[in-house]
C-alpha cells in the first residue's frame, strides 16, 4: 500500500468516526440524561447514571395524554403510509405511462414537479385556512393534508423508478389478456418494492418527527397532540426538568427502534433490491 492510499484511509477513517461521534453523542446524551434525576445531571451531564433514576418515565407514562399523543401519531402516521401505498403509485404508472403519447399528463406530471419547489412557508397559511374552513383542524385532517403535500415528492421519485422497469412484461400481459389494473397489480406494483420501501420510510419519519404542521393544526386542545406536541408542551410546564424532558424524547424514539430492529432485514432488502441485478 502506497504512502497515499495510507493518507486517503486514514482521513476516510477520521471523517467515518466523526460522523458516527455526531450521530451518537447526542443519542447518548438523551438516553443517559432520561436516566438520571436533575441533582446527578447537574453534577455531571455526560456520566453515567448510578443509581438509575426512572421516576421521570413512571410520571410520564402514567400520563393520559402521552399515550392519546401516541395514538395519535400512530393513527396519523398510519393513514398517511396507507395513502401512499394505495395511491402514490397508482398514480406514478399512470404519469408514467401516459407521458409519452399525452400532453396533459405531461402537464400534470410538470404541475407536480413545480410543487417540490414551493417551500412550505408559503403553502402553511393558506393551508391551513383551508382545513379551519373544511373543520378538519383534526388528525384525519392532519393525516389528509400530509398525503396530499407528500404527493409532488412520491410522484416524482415512483415515475423515476418506473422509467427504468422495462415495458415488455406489461405489453406481454396484456397480449395474454391481461387489463390495465391486473397488469399494474400484478407486475410492476411488486416491482415497485425497493422504491416504495424508500418512501414509506422517508415518509414515515417525517410524519412520526414532524412538528410544525401539528402545532399550527392540532394544538388548540390536547385530546389532538401528536408526541412532537405532547414534548413541546410538556417542556413548556416542565422547563427546568431535564430528566422528564429527556424521558419524553426517549419515549418517542423507542417505537421507531423497536420497529427498526424487527423489519431490519425487510428494510435493507427493500432499500438494496434494486441496485441487484439478475
Amino acid at each position: 500500500m502506497t504512502k497515499k492510499n495510507k493518507q486517503h484511509n486514514a482521513v476516510t477513517y477520521i471523517l467515518l468516526i466523526g460522523g458516527v461521534l455526531l450521530i451518537l453523542l447526542p443519542l447518548y446524551v438523551t438516553v443517559v440524561t432520561s436516566l438520571k434525576s436533575n441533582e446527578q445531571s447537574a453534577q455531571s451531564f455526560f456520566s453515567l447514571p448510578i443509581p438509575l433514576y426512572l421516576e421521570s418515565f413512571k410520571e410520564i407514562l402514567s400520563s393520559e395524554r402521552y399515550y392519546r399523543a401516541l395514538f395519535n401519531t400512530i393513527y396519523i402516521t398510519a393513514i398517511v403510509l396507507a395513502g401512499n401505498v394505495i395511491i402514490m403509485p397508482a398514480m406514478s404508472y399512470a404519469v408514467a405511462r401516459k407521458m409519452p403519447e399525452s400532453k396533459w399528463y405531461r402537464h400534470i406530471y410538470a404541475f407536480l414537479l413545480l410543487g417540490i419547489f414551493i417551500p412550505f412557508q408559503v403553502k402553511m397559511m393558506p393551508l391551513v385556512k383551508m382545513l379551519s374552513g373544511l373543520e378538519m383542524m383534526n388528525p384525519t385532517g392532519l393525516a389528509i393534508l400530509c398525503i396530499s403535500s407528500s404527493t409532488c415528492e412520491s410522484v416524482f421519485l415512483f415515475v423515476g423508478y418506473m422509467g427504468a422497469i422495462p415495458i415488455d412484461m406489461e405489453e406481454a400481459a396484456q397480449i395474454d389478456g391481461a387489463g390495465t389494473f391486473l397488469t399494474y397489480r400484478s407486475i410492476v406494483f411488486p416491482l415497485l418494492k425497493p422504491m416504495l420501501a424508500t418512501v414509506l420510510i422517508k415518509q414515515g419519519l417525517w410524519i412520526w418527527n414532524d412538528f410544525m404542521l401539528p402545532l399550527i393544526t392540532l394544538n388548540k386542545t390536547w385530546e389532538n397532540w401528536t408526541l412532537t406536541l405532547f414534548q413541546y408542551n410538556f417542556q413548556t410546564e416542565y422547563s427546568i426538568n431535564y430528566s422528564l424532558t429527556f424521558a419524553t424524547f426517549t419515549l418517542s424514539m423507542l417505537p421507531l427502534v423497536v420497529f427498526y430492529c424487527f423489519m431490519q432485514k425487510a428494510i435493507i432488502g427493500g432499500l438494496t433490491a434494486g441496485a441487484v441485478k439478475s
